[in-house]
């Protein structure tokens, strides 16, 4: 099915808070904009005014944060083109977004070129006018149909940061998500929100659904739970190289269930809302995070350090 030249918009709104007590039950509910695109392969002019169009709904839909998918500046299969297409973190294009986007925070994917000319697949967030936080893809796919392992370089942190109106905020990029390393480091870090971004192709078929796009479900529902946290996916549509992305964007609450559901395979701005009240309500229920034995987990760790690296 090809992506419709504008996007359908949707919107959905988790349960308040009622009469519950703390200062998370005090806080307003928070608006996100999924932003579902197919970007233009290589062509960074192109995406830079769909990201401004998008940003520009957002806004007027009222949302707090703005979330586009990997790589969305430039698309996926850039293989040679990866030079081309990087730009800094302090350069003009991401610049624009930032004033475009004004009080809202915003999420998007680029190619990163560092002043040692590393390239990475990286993921900004930007707030207050200025980028917060970089997450560089730790974990990159090469198998298969992936080949990431050749045109970048792995990122070497995947850590946390306080952003002004999500509390503590993790950032990854589509396969980091598949790995369990990532989220146990991401329920030490005590996230509030989890973000991942992903180019994600479709791959199997489970019943009447596309295999990958259950699997994402299943794992944001899992973390969700695990986290006692929000989990967001945005996942791209489109085609590239006769691969065709599923899109299916969600956010889960932090009981697992699901808050909002973009459509899978068109393009689509979906602003939903979460209620910071939700966190604090789920963790009275399920306190793992509180329950969770840090220095045990590094000891075991360091134990299997030695043992398979013989040190």
């Amino acid at each position: 099915m090809a992506s419709p030249s504008k996007p359908t918009t949707g919107t959905s709104s988790s349960p308040s808070a009622g009469a519950e007590s703390g200062a998370s039950a005090r806080r307003a509910p928070l608006r996100v904009a999924l932003a579902q695109i197919a970007p233009a392969l290589g062509d960074p002019e192109r995406n830079l005014a769909m990201h401004l169009d998008r940003i520009a709904d957002a806004r007027r839909q009222g949302a707090d944060l703005v979330i586009f998918p990997e790589l969305s500046l430039c698309g996926y299969f850039l293989r040679d083109m990866v030079p081309d297409v990087a730009m800094r973190r302090d350069g003009p294009v991401i610049r624009q977004l930032i004033e475009a986007a004004g009080p809202a925070a915003l999420v998007a994917g680029f190619v990163e070129e560092t002043p040692q000319h590393r390239f990475y697949n990286a993921t900004f967030y930007a707030e207050g006018g200025r980028v917060v936080h970089v997450h560089r893809k730790v974990y990159l796919p090469t198998y298969g149909l992936f080949d990431e392992q050749r045109y970048y370089a792995s990122g070497e942190r995947i850590e946390a940061f306080d952003a002004a109106r999500f509390g503590r905020v993790g950032l990854v990029v589509c396969e980091d998500f598949w790995h369990l390393s990532a989220m146990a480091i991401m329920q030490a870090e005590e996230v509030d929100l989890l973000v991942c971004v992903a180019n994600s192709p479709a791959r199997g078929v489970s019943g009447p659904r596309i295999g990958t796009e259950e699997i994402y479900g299943k794992l944001a529902a899992s973390y969700a739970h695990l986290l006692g946290a929000v989990v967001i996916v945005v996942n791209r549509v489109g085609f590239e190289d006769g691969l065709c992305f599923w899109g299916g964007s969600m956010m889960v609450g932090p009981d697992g269930r699901p808050l909002a559901q973009a459509p899978v395979l068109d393009e689509a701005l979906v602003v939903a809302a979460f209620d910071p009240a939700d966190l604090r309500r789920q963790r009275l229920i399920a306190p793992l995070a509180r329950d969770e034995r840090l220095l045990l987990t590094i000891e075991e760790l360091q134990r299997i350090k030695r043992r398979r690296y013989a040190w």
